[in-house]
């Protein structure tokens, strides 16, 4: 069946504690993955998702496929490894307060997705394939993997979205550059944070950069701001949107939940400044409550939490 959104990658159980790890103290367990968190989003607001990922026969296997399934992300085409692990991601705080994250993920399931893996659930077809920098960062299969989806998911008419989402625990900025250029090269749109847009394009500034990329046929170039709110850059010129005010809870996941609130309306066929507006929204609400996509809204809360680019978000 086809659906609206179809994404790939890693998926990890995350135990998330309020001090530091070594001081020990209560964790609680969740999942957390840059893909699985749109899939979630996109879920909640009434679109069809399928996520497909590489996890291991193991208890927090398990836990990530049920997690997403009864957030109504589909995991059909999912793959379980017997014998391989499922990675892990441990939050915490410095003294201070600075969140901190640590991971466990060397050698398990995910750094082992490869082209194989993925193609049947790109045969089936989908509105949007969306994929990160995230997961070609895991080793050579998972950028095959990721290569080839793009590839394929284009050919068959797919909308393809790139979130740059550049990692540096994983991968230094000149080895993920010359990787995903080629992918936001082939991609109908491109997110990214200020800081990320160099490394899938040259130029002296963001407009330049931006253009180089809609020059080689990018239709969306999404520029992410954080506290300032985000932009777009289409052939029609640039369009701007604020950020919402909050009171920031956790950070993690907004990034994510922006990704999803601007594909939704992408999905539901709305123009580039509403794309944008749903985006921030999401992005605020993400920030607004613990976890990676726990705070998201569903298709109902979405009205209610809108409000002016100046509202507080409650």
């Amino acid at each position: 069946m086809t659906v609206d959104l179809l994404t790939l990658g890693e998926t990890m159980a995350a135990l998330r504690g309020t001090g530091p790890l070594r001081l020990g103290g209560d964790l609680r367990l969740s999942i957390a993955g840059a893909e699985s968190n749109v899939a979630i989003g996109l879920a909640r607001l009434g679109h069809a998702a399928r996520w497909v990922g590489r996890v291991g026969d193991d208890e927090l296997g398990a836990l990530v496929l049920r997690t997403l399934r009864a957030e109504s992300v589909d995991v059909s085409a999912a793959v379980v490894a017997p014998g391989e692990l499922t990675g892990m991601l441990l939050f915490d705080r410095a003294p201070g307060g600075t969140p901190r994250a640590h991971y466990r993920r060397a050698g398990c399931a995910a750094a082992r997705l490869a082209p194989a893996d993925v193609s049947a659930a790109v045969a089936l077809g989908a509105r949007v394939l969306h994929v990160t920098g995230i997961t070609p960062a895991l080793g050579e299969d998972p950028a095959a993997a990721v290569r080839y989806a793009v590839e394929a998911g284009r050919a068959a008419g797919a909308t393809v979205c790139l979130d740059v989402n550049h990692r540096p625990k994983l991968w230094p900025r000149e080895r993920a550059s010359a990787v995903l250029r080629p992918l936001a090269a082939g991609a109908h749109l491109v997110v990214a944070s200020e800081d990320e847009l160099p490394l899938v394009c040259d130029g002296p500034d963001e407009a330049a950069r931006a253009r180089a990329l809609l020059d080689l046929g990018v239709r969306e170039v999404v520029v992410k701001r954080g506290t300032r709110g985000a932009s777009a850059y289409t052939g029609t010129g640039r369009h701007d949107e604020p950020a919402r005010a909050v009171t920031v809870v956790d950070t993690v996941g907004a990034g994510d939940a922006f990704t999803a609130g601007y594909l939704s309306a992408f999905l539901d066929g709305l123009p580039v400044p509403e794309r944008l507006r749903r985006g921030v929204i999401l992005g605020a609400a993400a920030v607004a409550a613990h976890g990676d996509w726990e705070g998201l809204p569903t298709r109902a809360e979405l009205d209610h939490i809108g409000g002016s680019p100046d509202a507080t978000l409650r």
